[in-house]
């Protein structure tokens, strides 16, 4: 559904393998930063933006426009890899990340940066600000969808829950959220500090239509999310998205931690060259 479809089409491997390299390039800028996560995620951001929603690339207010609403907004440098690689934010930006001056701040703030619908970072409030952009869309009869990402560490929070229960009571088939289960947090694994198990029972007895899946597969990324946008019933839909921290890099998929990576000046290249060599 993504407003590209003028221009040749490109595997969503292909996306996701440049959204993973957008993102080390603006780590090496910094020579840390949240990129774990980046690569994690960079299957259902490239899954999200080139199959799933709706956009113009150069009129990012376009109000017909689907959003994607970051609540984590740690996240900030994996979202901006998918809206580099959307023609969103001109590549040329890159090298500014968490630079003064720049649209690139470390954490997300909509004030900064093209295609940044919220201000992240004050983790469990991205859902609860999704559930009244969903109702704003149902008064003005619109067809957009509201896509949330967020994280299995945000599901410690009563704020994400009450939200849950909200999108439920309002029937707001317009909502999608996307949680990234990583089981890791700054604390440490994200199972452990508050444990969050049976999710799938648990996002049903809350009223949503819920699917999980792994969440660096493709195709059953694809699947999930068309079957999200196209469920019939009147209630909002999560996918429960299983990924793999450091995703396409080994050695940075086999650290223990990795929450926050600090990688030395050599080791950017050396992830950049096992990122390419199981380029698609």
């Amino acid at each position: 559904m993504s407003t590209q479809a003028t221009a040749p089409a490109v595997p969503l491997a292909e996306r996701a393998y440049r959204i993973r390299r957008n993102a080390l390039l603006m780590g090496q800028v910094q020579g840390q930063g949240y990129i774990g996560q980046a690569l994690g995620a960079a299957d259902l951001l490239a899954v999200a933006y080139f199959q799933a929603m709706g956009y113009r690339p150069h009129e990012p207010a376009w109000e017909g426009r689907d959003r994607f609403y970051l609540s984590i907004g740690h996240y900030a440098i994996a979202l901006y890899a998918a809206l580099i690689e959307a023609g969103i934010v001109p590549a040329e930006e890159l090298e500014t990340y968490g630079c003064d001056e720049s649209r690139l701040p470390m954490s997300g703030m909509a004030s900064y940066t093209p295609g940044m619908e919220i201000t992240g970072g004050s983790l469990g409030h991205g859902l609860g600000i999704a559930v009244g952009a969903c109702l704003g869309l149902k008064r003005k009869q619109s067809a957009s969808f509201v896509y949330n990402l967020l994280s299995d560490g945000e599901l410690n929070e009563g704020s994400t829950w009450e939200a849950a229960m909200s999108a439920s009571h309002w029937k707001l088939d317009n909502l999608i959220a996307v949680i990234d289960v990583n089981n890791q947090q700054a604390d440490g694994h994200s199972s452990e500090i508050l444990a969050f198990e049976p999710i799938v029972d648990r996002w049903q007895s809350f009223g949503w239509f819920a699917q999980r899946v792994n969440g660096n597969d493709l195709q059953a990324l694809v699947a999930a999310f068309d079957a999200a946008r196209h469920h019939p019933g009147a209630q909002p839909r999560v996918i429960i998205c299983d990924t793999r921290m450091g995703k396409g890099v080994p050695f940075l998929e086999s650290r223990e931690k990795t929450h926050f990576i600090r990688v030395d000046e050599h080791e950017w290249e050396q992830a950049l060259t096992a990122l390419d060599a199981g380029r698609p």
